[in-house]
Parts: structure tokens; C-alpha cells; sequence
């Protein structure tokens, strides 16, 4: 994943929700002279600043920040766009002699960049509407024949990817695991540190930015966005928090059941984002637990000293 190039190398900061991203991306970027490049799966969408946890606007003036809020909330945005967009924005900030830094946790979108992304046939809106009228379980099922890598991959619940593989099949006769097996990473010289937590610390830290977001006013983000238009067939409601904030203001929920459903479904994604990323070598992994934040900063900057040391 990580090629020798001439070009200079791109530092990519990763790691599960709540790892404590953000604050080392920014720290480096200072020392560095860095532009970051979000990788964070919905603070792409205008709107989902409390929700999403997006860096502050003191942050973003402080550190130049590219692919926050840069997406209407009722908009699309996909991982062939992102990697299409991160390819264009490198260069950019190299022009302007900064070191580009991609920082995030969304795995599909990473993936889309160091690992590489199948474009895939172009939609088919006559097989979509045969396989939308399908319960998830048939989905699902029909997946688990036809694809088991896919089917282990994706979630039993995400109705847009498993129509998607299964119209990828059905359009090309072969498996979506086939078709991304041939997928090649973004041309480029990436240097991979990941950051992580003790467990126990972790989830505590998850359940505080939830109780923090509630302080913050979710509910009240959340209620503007759905009298704008916001409803649960839009990309940006599958963002965790939001179908649960849905429940809360339509007097289904109070505040203890949303952060208690919001906390468990955040550290199932942590489960598997850290599963994503420990499939690759590459990821130079930090521990955070037990460590000052100038320390983790400090042994960040020497990865990134020797392995560019190396390049040069």
C-alpha cells in the first residue's frame, strides 16, 4: 500500500471514532505546515457539525481544513468522489508547499485511497427498483450466495451497499470481492499512524462526547435539518445519532436511551474500524492511554521523520 515515489509522501492519520484524530492532525499540521484532508464519513454533509463531532471553526482557521460540510445535507457523496477529490487536492496543497495530511476514520473512504476502489458498471434504476422492493434478509441472503466476502463486509442493515453489490453481480456476472481484488491504490506515498485507546477508556470517552453533544444541542441541529428536508431515506440520516435524535424529538426516546443506543452502535463501529485497519501492516500504531498528548504528537512526527527520511 505504501509505494516509493520521487513525490513527497502524504501522512495519514487513522484510527476508530473518538481516538483522539482530530487534535493529533491538527497538532501535526501546525508542525508540519499541513492542510487536512477529513476522511471523517459524514462531516462531509453541511449541518452535522454537533452530531459528527467536527473540528471547531477556531481549528479550521488555525489548520486549513478540505471535505467539511462541502456537501449539501440532502446531497450524495460516495468514495469514488472522495477519491477523486483527495487526488485533486494533494497536489493542490503541495503547490502551495504545505504537506497534505488525510485524517479520518471512514474506512470505505480511506479504502477508496490506500487500498483502492472498483468504479463499477453505471446504475441501473430498472434492477434497483426489483431489488428496493426486498426485505434486507433477502438482500442479505442472496449476498451471502452469490458474494461471502461482501456479505461478511458489509452490514445486514445497509440497504444502499448490499443493493449495490448484489446489482454489481447481477449486471457483470462476477462478485464485487472479485472486481475490487483488481482495485489499485491512489498513486501516491502514503506514511499510515493509527491511534488507540484502552477499551474501558474508549467506550468512557465515547459516552462523554454523547453526553456532550446533547449539552451542545443536538436535538435542536437535528430538528432544523429535518425541517429542511431531512428524512430517512437521505444519505446523511444514516449518520449515527440522527435516526436516534429522530426518536427523541418525535417523544418515542428521552435523552438516557439516546446516548445509551448512540454509545452501543458508536462502539460497534469502533469494533469495526479497528478491525478494518489492523488488516494492514503499514499502520504505525500509537497508543494513547496513559500518554500526554505532546507525547503521542512527539512519537507521530518521528514516524513521519523516518519513514520520508527514508524516501529521500
Amino acid at each position: 500500500m505504501v509505494g516509493e515515489h520521487a513525490r513527497p509522501s502524504v501522512l495519514v492519520v487513522l484510527g476508530p471514532t473518538a481516538s483522539g484524530k482530530t487534535s493529533v492532525a491538527i497538532a501535526c499540521a501546525q508542525r508540519l505546515g499541513g492542510e487536512i484532508i477529513s476522511a471523517d464519513s459524514r462531516a462531509f454533509f453541511a449541518g452535522l457539525d454537533i452530531v459528527t463531532d467536527t473540528p471547531t471553526d477556531a481549528q479550521r482557521s488555525d489548520v486549513p481544513h478540505h471535505l467539511i460540510d462541502c456537501i449539501p445535507v440532502l446531497g450524495h457523496y460516495d468514495a469514488m468522489a472522495f477519491r477523486k477529490d483527495v487526488a485533486r487536492l494533494i497536489p493542490a496543497i503541495r503547490d502551495r508547499g504545505k504537506v497534505p495530511i488525510l485524517a479520518g476514520g471512514g474506512t470505505v473512504y480511506l479504502g477508496a485511497v490506500l487500498r483502492g476502489l472498483f468504479e463499477g458498471p453505471a446504475v441501473d434504476e430498472a434492477l434497483r427498483e426489483q431489488l428496493a422492493d426486498l426485505p434486507l434478509e433477502a438482500l442479505h441472503r442472496e449476498l451471502q450466495r452469490v458474494d461471502p466476502p461482501a456479505a461478511e463486509r458489509i452490514h445486514p442493515n445497509d440497504r444502499l451497499r448490499l443493493m449495490r453489490a448484489l446489482e454489481v453481480y447481477r449486471l457483470t456476472g462476477l462478485p464485487m470481492s472479485h472486481w475490487q481484488a483488481t482495485a489499485r491504490p491512489l498513486d501516491e506515498s502514503f506514511v499510515l499512524i493509527g491511534l488507540r485507546r484502552d477499551r474501558d477508556e474508549h467506550r468512557q470517552l465515547i459516552r462523554s462526547r454523547i453526553e456532550q453533544m446533547v449539552k451542545r444541542g443536538v436535538f435542536e441541529e437535528i430538528a432544523r435539518l429535518r425541517s429542511s428536508g431531512l428524512r430517512d431515506e437521505v444519505q446523511a440520516y444514516r449518520t449515527i445519532g440522527v435516526p436516534e435524535a429522530f426518536r427523541v424529538l418525535n417523544g418515542e426516546w428521552d435523552e438516557d436511551q439516546f446516548v445509551d443506543v448512540v454509545g452501543h452502535r458508536t462502539w460497534q463501529l469502533v469494533r469495526r474500524q479497528l478491525a478494518w485497519f489492523r488488516r494492514d501492516e503499514n499502520v504505525h500504531w500509537i497508543e494513547m492511554t496513559g500518554r500526554s498528548h505532546d507525547d503521542v504528537v512527539a512519537e507521530a512526527l518521528a514516524h513521519w521523520n523516518s519513514e520520508t527520511g527514508k524516501r529521500t
